[in-house]
């Protein structure tokens, strides 16, 4: 039998290291605590300490927005722009999948107007530019869709007169049937032909509509879609192809004065409209490069301009005439020809149809039964071209002016005296921005609610206020990001003008086209107006018109070549609503 030994035991109870002296620890404050520890960590080797900081690191790391509720964590991200979203997928699993959350991506599309094409939006209305001013005139150097600038008596001036302009249609109300056809002037009826031949390089943008539509939203990748198209155009990589070439089977066969892109809303089909001084128009399926219907024997001269939306097509000509021709039926609907002179443009939207002429008048018809409305007469030469938006007009002319009119009244709201230095050849508008360019041979863009914008010319620049210059860095075609030199101050935007006539300009979302008589086309940044891609090569002659969407520009002219300049090529976008 052993005695108790009451100066021994086995269990140091009082240690703060054994199981039982952890209520010691905790009694102890924290300035003990940590003086404990450190004493205790600087008693090991470095391989034990190597192997405790491992152990410790996961308790120094606190995921705050981990921690968040869902709904909270997603609203804070809400607030990030698309760069950091991408950089906080690569955080973690929790950041990931908050980041790539469709609600955010959706959030960040709807806000640039960046839409999915799903079989619902097939119904509805497309997204269209209507593009589309041309001239007519005897000799093949004439353009026939330009007046005579005011007083021009430069021998260096007589052949300007004015261009094409394209328009945005963002009103949702009925257009006229069928059943409001005229009697038109006698001739042969329209003819469907179609081509065996294709062309060598289809954009990618138009491959098969339908694979589109079996596809659940995915708005990642639309945005990611995007904006590699958007770095492209910066970054000038396209591939150039041609719909048409002189003496090519069933094609015009003569100048080429306007076109535009068009989207059937029932299909999600997108076609290309072209009329040409052979007084024909013709569509064409870009994803085979044949044509597929031929509308002749309704003007008796050059087609300058054509307009088509929701299923209605309208064309201009210098034959003094207008005329509407419903798609479905393949029929026309109406023959206006109240001008004295040719008509240089024609542009309509739901609501009313606007044309302008050499006789320097503009006139408005209201729909759905085409009643005369208004008939503008300020302009002191020939009005070139017009544009409608959120029920404005505007309307250039050679007489050096812009002018800005109420559509529903017919009054003059403001008047821009010399806004360029010779004749206004072509506009676009899209409240409240208008582009226009010029026998100057100058590009120039205004808000006409601040009058503020940029120009080709420097000594018309006027620069919005908090504009950021484009920067010399390497634009990253995945994220966009931008890398530049340091912190070095950035030269200002390349503005390198055309040099000639911009006969046709199209103003889009984030950059603007201009198609000149000195055979290129350029691209220029819709903020800062500099310029971002000179696309030349493909044009031998004069370029007449030019029209774009997010994938593509398209141009025609004099040489009676369609060129299109396709930046989508080897990716799909058939998911990409145009």
């Amino acid at each position: 039998m052993f005695l108790t030994d009451e100066g021994y035991t086995d269990d140091d109870l009082n240690s703060p290291l054994s199981p039982g002296g952890s209520s010691l620890i905790g009694s102890r404050s924290v300035h003990e605590r940590e003086e404990l520890a450190y004493s205790i960590l600087a008693s090991l080797p470095r391989s034990s300490l190597a192997v405790l900081q491992a152990r410790i690191a996961p308790l120094l790391k606190v995921d705050i927005v981990g921690l968040l509720p869902p709904e909270i964590a997603l609203h804070v991200f809400s607030y990030l722009p698309y760069q950091s979203l991408l950089t906080c997928t690569v955080v973690s699993r929790k950041w990931r999948a908050l980041a790539d959350d469709q609600s955010l991506w959706k959030t960040l599309c709807l806000s640039r107007k960046w839409e999915w094409r799903t079989p619902l939006q097939a119904f509805q209305l497309a997204s269209d530019t209507c593009p589309g001013h041309a001239p007519p005139n005897e000799g093949d150097w004439d353009d026939e869709g330009m007046g005579d600038e005011e007083d021009s008596s430069d021998d260096d001036m007589q052949h300007d007169d004015s261009g094409f302009a394209s328009m945005s249609m963002d009103i949702d109300l009925p257009l006229p049937s069928s059943s409001s056809a005229l009697v038109l002037p006698t001739g042969s009826p329209p003819r469907q032909v179609r081509s065996s031949r294709t062309r060598h390089s289809a954009p990618s943008v138009l491959q098969s509509a339908a694979a589109a539509f079996h596809l659940k939203p995915d708005y990642k990748l639309l945005h990611q879609t995007h904006v590699r198209l958007r770095n492209r155009f910066t970054a000038g990589s396209y591939t150039l192809s041609n719909l048409q070439t002189r003496g090519a089977p069933n094609s015009h066969t003569n100048t080429i004065y306007c076109l535009q892109l068009y989207t059937y809303p029932e299909t999600g089909t997108q076609v290309l409209f072209t009329g040409s001084k052979d007084r024909t128009i013709r569509e064409w399926d870009l994803s085979t490069g044949s044509v597929i219907r031929v509308v002749e024997g309704v003007h008796e001269s050059s087609v300058l301009s054509i307009c088509v939306h929701r299923g209605i097509l309208a064309s201009a000509s210098s034959d003094r005439c207008v005329v509407l021709w419903d798609l479905a039926t393949n029929q026309p609907i109406k023959v206006i020809k109240d001008h004295e002179d040719s008509v240089l443009c024609v542009r309509f939207d739901d609501r009313r149809l606007v044309s302008c002429s050499k006789d320097r008048t503009v006139r408005t018809y209201l729909f759905p039964d085409l009643t005369r409305q208004h008939v503008l007469s300020a302009h002191r030469a020939a009005v070139n071209a017009v544009a409608i938006s959120n029920n404005c007009i505007v309307s250039v002319s050679g007489d050096r002016s812009l002018r800005l009119w109420d559509a529903e009244t017919g009054a003059l709201l403001r008047t821009f005296e010399n806004h360029h230095r010779r004749g206004i050849a072509s506009v676009d508008f899209r409240h409240p921005y208008v582009l226009s360019g010029s026998s100057d041979k100058h590009v120039r863009l205004v808000d006409v609610t601040t009058l503020q914008g940029w120009s080709t010319s420097p000594s018309a620049d006027n620069k919005p206020p908090g504009v950021t210059e484009l920067g010399s860095g390497v634009v990253c075609e995945a994220c966009g990001s931008n890398a530049s030199a340091g912190g070095a101050s950035q030269p200002p935007p390349r503005r390198r003008a055309h040099e000639d006539l911009v006969r046709s300009v199209a103003l889009g979302s984030e950059f603007v086209v201009s198609g000149s008589y000195d055979f290129t086309v350029k691209v220029w940044d819709r903020q800062t107006g500099a310029l971002v891609a000179d696309l030349a090569g493909g044009h031998t002659g004069r370029i007449f018109c030019v029209g774009s969407d997010y994938t593509k520009i398209v141009s025609c002219g004099e040489d009676q070549r369609i060129c299109i300049w396709d930046f989508s090529h080897g990716v799909d976008t058939s998911f990409i609503k145009l």
